[in-house]
């Protein structure tokens, strides 16, 4: 996207609202580079209609018709003092229609973000001093030469193999190094680029535009924020290495959905083999400052609380460099597939290929014959195969299947999102809950909370300034800034909801696709027990302010302002549907799944497609329901279940 002027000068004059500055320290978030941030972020979105919906409302903001709809009367926008452009922001955010507030979280979000990355003139962005957090560190010295070597075309080109797999992550890595092991000429095409140890360490921004998918960016509704990875390896490369296996309830559950090996031997084997192979272990899950609050607060109650499994090996200092591992292992301790599987298949002489944006899978006769994709620079590259494993993660997954003429109605149904929100505490020592182990405990509390097995689990995560963002609320310049302040004294407790109903993901007249989402009533009382609940362990941990991510800005200052009683009532008059509480899905599931039947499910309990039987799904969209947990080992297990099963068909 190619701003003009007047829309340059309209996003500035709106991150300078949400981010004026303190007049000495911390400059206006236009000065500091927050606009240009914002079009870098942006222009990689792949969707021109949601390009052309900013720029169409950029053109609009700074005029009299924008002022009577954000209730500032027939003036411009450029006319209001501080303090009338922040009520007019919050008019918008606090409006009854939810478009409206979806058009706020999204600038909000943009604004809030951009500032918090951008390294600014000097590098060192004037907010990361004034909270203490560090600069980015460079890669390290020692850092060893990338150990994989893929292929990247400049021109077209056209290759032959027995099976060609889209995408490189959980599941498509797995596969790749089953299928290649099992003696089949595999290659596999990767969307994104190979980063390793030697590339890590650049902040966040560098992280965000090279590490994470482009877009969708929220679903359409504006429900919540999507979290994925697009690089080799996907999201095991820039995830939080947590290890829980499948637990044997939705095992059950999903085995009733028709594919019976889910609550067999087979797929309890194929989750060790996993375990083994990518170092699943309890053994290096020290407790951190962050940590320490869950598991203090837990404890405090009488709450279950446990050490969380990690694929770490010995290298991972489980400190500090850990805490920046969601944006790459500079230590290279995190065993992603690229340390493990992808190199296990390169070992047995898979064809690796990075920039390849697949478009087709090119069907003939009910056959599939090959993939068609692009690079960005153009190139088209065809892949012939016997067959072809779809593993591009539960949004691009369903929409190359759409785009390929499948028909089953499955296809893009049963979308879970698993909707993790936020509850920061301040607290009076310093926490820097950027450091620390990614993710060592876990309460299961409220885990069932409808007596089938569905409810919340408590977790927390490292923060940094950008990704802290998507989940606070913003109710004026000045508070804002005051929560930064309180920046490195504050830790959240994550909530995520094992939601019960789901979404869908559809493709626009591009192919590119679309998620809508909106978070069920049933599901959102289990996510406000949540909210609650990590209000509880934060006060029980000692918190001395206690601030749910609601719009809203519901808070309160035990023993001082308020109660949890009344936090409890605020939060639920706050709401939950679009717009009204900060959510983000760090795990995008189900929406090409295995079942028993064409009527349920878009995949046979081989995980091949109903409608075209040598397409394959092996990845998170499989899933016939939501696990309730972190799950990248079920990713995996399953891959490489449906990879077993294919090699001994294509054998």
């Amino acid at each position: 996207m190619e701003p003009t002027a007047g829309q340059r000068a309209a996003l500035g004059m709106i991150c300078d609202t949400f981010l004026p500055g303190d007049g000495s320290a911390l400059p206006p978030a236009s000065e500091l580079g927050a606009v240009d941030t914002i079009f870098q972020i942006l222009g990689r979105n792949p969707r021109e209609a949601e390009k052309k919906q900013l720029a169409t409302l950029l053109g609009l903001w700074d005029s009299r018709l924008t002022g009577l709809l954000t209730g500032s009367g027939p003036r411009k926008y450029s006319t209001l003092s501080q303090e009338q452009r922040e009520a007019a922001l919050l008019r918008l955010g606090d409006s009854k229609l939810a478009p409206v507030r979806a058009i706020f979280q999204a600038l909000k979000g943009a604004a809030l973000l951009s500032y918090n990355v951008t390294p600014g003139a000097t590098g060192v962005n004037p907010l990361w001093t004034e909270i203490g957090y560090p600069a980015p560190t460079g890669p390290l010295p020692t850092a060893p030469q990338p150990a994989l070597t893929p292929l990247r075309f400049t021109e077209s080109t056209t290759l032959t193999c027995d099976v060609v797999i889209v995408g490189s992550g959980a599941g498509g890595g797995t596969a790749a190094a089953v299928l290649a092991e099992a003696g089949l000429d595999v290659i596999v095409l990767e969307r994104g680029n190979y980063y390793d140890d030697r590339d890590f360490g650049a902040g966040e921004l560098s992280a965000i535009t090279n590490l994470y998918a482009p877009g969708p960016s929220a679903s359409a509704e504006g429900q919540i924020t999507l979290v994925a990875g697009t690089c080799l390896g996907g999201g095991t490369v820039v995830n939080w290495s947590t290890s829980l296996p499948t637990p044997d309830g939705v095992r059950a559950e999903w085995a009733e959905l028709g594919a019976k090996q889910f609550a067999e031997a087979e797929y309890g084997d194929a989750m060790e083999v996993v375990s083994k192979r990518i170092g699943v272990t309890t053994d290096r899950s020290p407790l951190s400052a962050r940590d320490g609050v869950l598991e203090r607060g837990a404890t405090a109650l009488g709450w279950d609380v446990d050490a969380l499994p990690r694929n770490v090996s010995d290298a991972c200092d489980a400190g500090t460099e850990c805490g920046r591992c969601g944006y790459g292992c500079r230590l290279g301790a995190k065993q992603s597939v690229t340390k493990t599987w992808l190199s296990d298949a390169a070992a047995a002489g898979a064809r690796l290929v990075v920039d390849a944006n697949v478009r087709r899978v090119v069907v003939k006769n009910g056959k599939a014959e090959a993939v068609s994709a692009v690079t960005s620079g153009g190139a088209e590259i065809t892949v012939k195969a016997r067959a072809v494993v779809v593993a591009a993660g539960a949004i691009q997954t369903p929409a190359l299947l759409k785009r390929s003429g499948l028909k089953n109605k499955n296809i893009g149904k049963h979308l879970r999102l698993h909707p993790a929100a936020a509850v920061f505490g301040v607290f009076d020592e310093e926490l820097r809950a950027w450091e620390g182990g990614l993710q060592t405990r876990i309460s299961r509390r409220h885990a069932d909370l409808d007596g089938k097995g569905y409810g919340v689990i408590y977790e927390t995560g490292p923060l940094h300034p950008g990704l802290a963002t998507g989940f606070m609320s913003w109710r004026g310049a000045a508070r804002h800034r005051a929560a930064m302040a309180d920046f490195a004294r504050s830790n959240a407790i994550g909530v995520i909801t094992r939601d019960r109903d789901s979404g869908t993901v559809t493709v626009d007249k591009a192919g590119e696709p679309i998620v809508k989402y909106q978070i069920s009533d049933y599901d959102a009382a289990h996510l406000h027990t949540g909210i609650v609940g990590a209000a509880e362990i934060l006060e029980a941990a000692g918190a001395t302010r206690i601030v749910s991510g609601h719009q809203a800005g519901v808070s309160y200052e035990p023993g001082v302002r308020g109660s949890h009683a009344e936090f409890d009532a605020a939060a639920k008059a706050a709401g939950y549907g679009p717009g009204q509480c900060a959510m983000g899905a760090l795990h995008i599931m189900g929406s090409a799944r295995m079942g028993g039947s064409p009527d349920i499910s878009a995949t046979d309990p081989d995980g091949a497609t109903w409608d075209v039987s040598n397409i394959v799904v092996a990845d998170g969209s499989s899933f016939p329901t939501a696990p309730g947990v972190n799950p990248m080992v079920s990713i995996e297990a399953i891959a490489y279940m449906n990879a077993v099963r294919l090699a001994a068909r294509l054998a």
